[in-house]
């Protein structure tokens, strides 16, 4: 797998740096050999710092970040689009604002303006606005969607930015190494490997060779992401077991009832009605009355007593 990714790379054209007039110093450990005025890049460091730059995107996404790719060059603004789609992460191809990681809330504001223009153009309030009005108004929603239309999804700071020629975008990587962000960058012979974390020295100018190198690196953010999706997989409740009632049902009171010696009693007791119960009552005094009191005779008058 390696030796066909280093052949792919070779024939894309990698190795070739920039003149030997323009290299910078501190890019010496990355550079194979001179031929002519044209420095020739080390390809197995390209090799061992791309798989470096991988492993680092796979543990950095399966964290729960997020990753942007910038690349505001030519040679660079439709790979960076297609590998930012392909692993379906955040991507800046037309210019890098001042301020677009350490003022994010500025920019969070820009994209709410930028959705308020576009409700305004479909329910036709920008048509009925003055001709030079909804000129100014379109020149807003254009310049808003160039700039940030790769990164409206993004509600939260990166975990890594990826910049294709660290000399180009070097505002990029200083907004992100000031918030601690992670780097990685692809530098020609005329960069500065200090300003990125990872740097991978290869031909910037070169289409088929960025492209080769976005596209491993969108394949190791797409298994990153396959691992925070496994570890997201919903978990199924266990079923819960039925309480029994602590209220006695009516049917659990009758059933104790006939259970009981005097079962019968209670049965008829349920569901016996008011005026059955009061007839009931009075049938049985009528049946046994009362002995009215009646007063003492004169037998049973009491003697009186005599004093002596």
């Amino acid at each position: 797998m390696a030796k066909e990714l280093a052949r792919e790379l070779i024939n894309a054209g990698v190795h070739f740096g920039h003149g030997v007039s323009r290299w910078n110093p501190k890019m010496e450990p990355f550079i194979f050999a001179k031929r002519g005025n044209i420095h020739i890049i080390d390809v197995k460091k390209t090799l061992r710092n791309l798989l470096i730059a991988k492993k680092l995107l796979v543990e950095i996404v399966s964290s729960g970040k997020d990753v942007v790719f910038v690349g505001t060059k030519r040679q660079a603004q439709k790979a960076v689009a297609a590998a930012s789609q392909k692993c379906g992460m955040h991507y800046v191809s037309h210019r890098w604002l001042g301020g677009m990681l350490t003022n994010f809330r500025t920019i969070r504001s820009q994209l709410q303006r930028l959705q308020q223009l576009e409700g305004m153009a479909e329910d036709g309030t920008l048509e009925s606005e003055s001709k030079k009005q909804a000129s100014r108004l379109k020149r807003e929603m254009r310049r808003i969607t160039a700039n940030l239309s790769g990164v409206r999804n993004m509600s939260r700071l990166p975990g890594v930015v990826v910049a294709v020629d660290a000399r180009k975008e070097a505002l990029a990587l200083r907004e992100a190494k000031k918030l601690g962000i992670a780097t990685v960058g692809l530098l020609d012979t005329d960069s500065d490997p200090d300003t990125v974390d990872i740097a991978i020295p290869a031909n910037d100018d070169s289409i088929r060779a960025v492209d080769l190198i976005l596209n491993e690196l969108a394949d190791a953010v797409a298994i990153g992401k396959t691992m925070v999706s496994a570890r997201r997989e919903p978990v199924q409740p266990r079923p819960r077991k039925a309480r029994p009632s602590r209220r006695p049902t009516l049917a659990r009171a009758q059933a104790s009832a006939q259970a009981s010696p005097a079962g019968g009693e209670a049965e008829g007791a349920i569901g016996v009605d008011k005026s059955q119960a009061v007839a009931t009552v009075e049938q049985k005094a009528v049946e046994n009355p009362e002995p009215a009191p009646t007063e003492p005779g004169p037998e049973q008058a009491k003697p009186e007593q005599t004093t002596p």
